[in-house]
């Protein structure tokens, strides 16, 4: 994923594509880097040898993605902004079930640009060693198909729902495959008009890093010490001792690490202020040594200041790499190693409902800030019928309302849920459909 890679290295698998448009798609492909040469996944919006007009249209998109993610703080107005466009994003409600195949606004839009030349460059560079091409991001594929790209042409979904932007022009005449997360996803494809052979149900693609192999030998350690964090009263151990034998065996006699709550914000720097709210209200905590606290700030520099002042403003500047850590680098493929790193010993992760929901199959419970958007309110809806996650309560009290939370064994059994019943080998499921259709 780093900026203007070279297209021509060694023979890979297959393609793997993203768009740097917030982290959810980089952070979907970032499983699948091996497939492609050296490691690398292609960003179409900044490839080596990028026409200046495509360059253009994709980052006048980036920037108005993060222009309207950040305005929304704005009171009154931003709000109303935010919810004027995501009018063009929504997604329509599944009942009554109804043919959902005609294209929306934001097809057209795309489509136009396509017809212009949009995107043709990338293909016919990626035509002169047409391996299967892998996309987390919809607007690639459409270029592939409609610039007549030879081989097979696969769309990786990173929500829980989707609005009809991820569907073709004319989905029942299109050889685009689509790798779907959730049986609602596959759901909503079908009324979207995409054929039926054309749909795979496999599961978010997670990170081998915190999967292991398909024995899940990593995961299953992560998530026996976990739960020693998450229900230090031992209440759902005394009621539950039988499904954690059977999933997970016997637990460790001590964790590995503190109780950790981890805190990300999103590629736009978006909701970073609640984390001011958190860590002031855990301030005596983490004093103490109770509690370790991990900001995560991605690449963005302006949001790694943002957290330091925070952490100096409450005195707390002598606890940073000791009970509180501020997660950044510049490099986005390096960001995204220690993001996975950290998450092995990480308790409860406090994020908004978006791509990372899926991370819940780690064992790991999610405390979810506001929705950006109706695919992120779709997302949220999703998280909470697996029972893994819960909205926020007032941050200000984290101090209370967590901890209570910690004493009834909650925790603990939402990260069991997660574990249980989200699918845990997406990577393993897509890799293994790839090489049975390569050519």
């Amino acid at each position: 994923m780093k900026a203007k890679e070279n297209l021509h290295s060694i023979a890979p698998q297959a393609w793997v594509i993203t768009v740097s448009m917030g982290y959810g798609h980089q952070r979907t492909a970032y499983p699948l880097r091996e497939l492609s040469p050296a490691g690398y996944v292609i960003n179409a919006n900044n490839y080596e040898g990028i026409p200046e007009n495509d360059r253009k249209v994709w980052e006048t998109s980036r920037k108005f993605y993060e222009f309207i993610s950040n305005f929304q703080r704005v009171p009154l107005i931003g709000n109303l902004s935010f919810r004027l466009f995501d009018q063009f994003q929504k997604i329509i409600s599944l009942y009554p079930r109804k043919d959902l195949s005609r294209p929306s606004f934001m097809v057209k839009q795309i489509f136009y640009l396509v017809k212009k030349g949009w995107g043709k460059h990338l293909i016919e560079t990626l035509k002169k060693n047409p391996l299967p091409l892998v996309t987390s991001f919809f607007t690639p594929a459409y270029m592939a198909e409609f610039f007549n790209y030879p081989n097979d042409i696969y769309c990786i979904i990173c929500d829980a729902d989707i609005a009809r932007t991820w569907a073709n022009f004319n989905p029942s005449h299109s050889k685009i495959k689509y790798f779907a997360p959730t049986s609602r996803v596959v759901e909503r494809l079908r009324l979207y008009g995409v054929k039926q052979e054309n749909i795979f149900l496999t599961g978010y693609p997670l990170p081998k890093e915190n999967i292991g192999s398909t024995k899940l030998e990593i995961v299953r350690h992560d998530v026996s010490h976990r739960l020693l964090n998450l229900d230090s009263k031992g209440v759902y151990r005394r009621q539950y001792g039988s499904v954690i034998e059977e999933y997970l065996g016997a637990l460790p006699k001590k964790t590995n690490h503190p109780l950790t709550i981890m805190f990300s914000v999103g590629g736009a720097g978006a909701q970073k202020e609640i984390a001011g709210r958190i860590v002031k209200s855990l301030t005596k905590r983490i004093k103490g040594e109770e509690v370790k606290i991990i900001l995560v700030a991605g690449t963005k520099e302006e949001v790694k200041r943002y957290f330091l002042n925070l952490v100096n403003s409450l005195g707390l500047k002598n606890h940073i790499d000791k009970n509180i850590e501020i997660l950044w680098d510049q490099d986005l493929q390096n960001y995204f190693q220690k993001f996975n790193q950290a998450l092995r010993t990480t308790d409860i992760l406090w994020t908004k409902p978006s791509e990372l929901s899926f991370y819940s199959a780690l064992g790991i419970p999610i405390i979810m800030t506001p929705s950006l958007g109706s695919q992120e309110d779709l997302n949220r809806e999703w998280h909470l019928r697996l029972g893994a996650a819960l909205p926020q309560e007032n941050p200000c009290y984290t101090n209370q309302w967590l901890f209570d939370l910690l004493d009834s064994g909650w925790f603990a059994e939402a990260a069991m849920q997660g574990y249980i019943e989200a699918e845990k080998l997406g990577t393993f499921n897509i890799e293994h459909i790839i090489s049975q259709h390569a050519r």
